[in-house]
This record gives C-alpha cells, sequence and structure tokens, in this order.
C-alpha cells in the first residue's frame, strides 16, 4: 500500500476544512448567546447606590452565591475564578459578580454608585475608568514621556 504526498495533503486539507467549520459554528452561536446577554442587561439596567464591603476573584461556590445562582451557572463558569463583590444595597449584604475594568476600579469600604442588571455590576455611573484604573510603572513612565513630548511640540508653535 502506497502512500502518496498529495494523498496526505488531502487528508490535512480536508481535516483543516472540518476544523475551521466547527470553529465557525461554535464562534456563531457564542455571539448569539453574548447578543442576548447583552440585550437582558440593558433592559434590567438599574441605577443603585451600594457600600463596598469586600472584592475577591475565586471560583463561584454555594457559600459565595445564592444556591439558585450557583444552579443555574454553566460548568464552564463555575470552574473560572470569576470578579466577585460582597456589598450593602440598601439593607441586604449580597455577593455581585462584575467585569474586570470595573472590578479593578471598585473602591472597598466606600459608597458609590454603579448600573446593575440583576446580580450584575454593569458599571459605575459618574466615573471615567480610564483615568481611575491602577497603571503600571511602565504605563505610567510611557504616559509622563507623551505628556512631556507634547508639552515640547506645542511650546515652538506658540512662540511663532
Amino acid at each position: 500500500m502506497n502512500v502518496n504526498a498529495s494523498d496526505i495533503l488531502i487528508i490535512v486539507l480536508v481535516l483543516v476544512a472540518a476544523v475551521l467549520a466547527g470553529l465557525y459554528y461554535f464562534n456563531r452561536k457564542s455571539m448569539r448567546r453574548m447578543i442576548q446577554a447583552q440585550e437582558f442587561i440593558e433592559q434590567n439596567r438599574m441605577t443603585a447606590q451600594i457600600f463596598v464591603i469586600d472584592k475577591k476573584q475565586e471560583k463561584p461556590s454555594p457559600t459565595n452565591l445564592p444556591k439558585a445562582v450557583y444552579e443555574q451557572m454553566p460548568k464552564m463558569a463555575k470552574a473560572r475564578k470569576a470578579n466577585l463583590v460582597k456589598a450593602k444595597v440598601g439593607p441586604q449584604i449580597v455577593t455581585l459578580m462584575c467585569d474586570k475594568p470595573v472590578y479593578e476600579v471598585l473602591p472597598v469600604k466606600k459608597t458609590v454608585k454603579v448600573d446593575i442588571a440583576g446580580m450584575y455590576i454593569v458599571s459605575m455611573t459618574g466615573l471615567n475608568l480610564a483615568d481611575k484604573k491602577k497603571k503600571t510603572f511602565t504605563e505610567k513612565i510611557t504616559a509622563k514621556l507623551n505628556s512631556t513630548m507634547s508639552a515640547q511640540t506645542e511650546e515652538p508653535k506658540k512662540k511663532k
């Protein structure tokens, strides 16, 4: 039984085409879910004032989330670490989830105004997230250099 290079090439091309078709299918499926979730968030968004008690990045469990919510979560979400925020909303102390950009700027032991959809913190109102994010050393140096360079280029223009 002789195996030609063309036979191997055809088999590899068929496998690559099958993998690409599968990835395309799963991508479309996940995009549909993401659009539905975004629509749900926009419909149920409300502004509330909360007092942030604590924030942690940990895997969801029945101890840190309501049992009904934990049971409805997909298996992949249960296996991943999530940004959990323990906060006082009105008279109740609840555990909320949020995105990473919001989680990074959320101050602990302070009262803040946030947009909430269910038990999900969508955003902080009246706050520019880009300005409040903790910057790394290299980001600070880059920002400083950019500001000095722009100031130096503007000085000759003003003299003219």
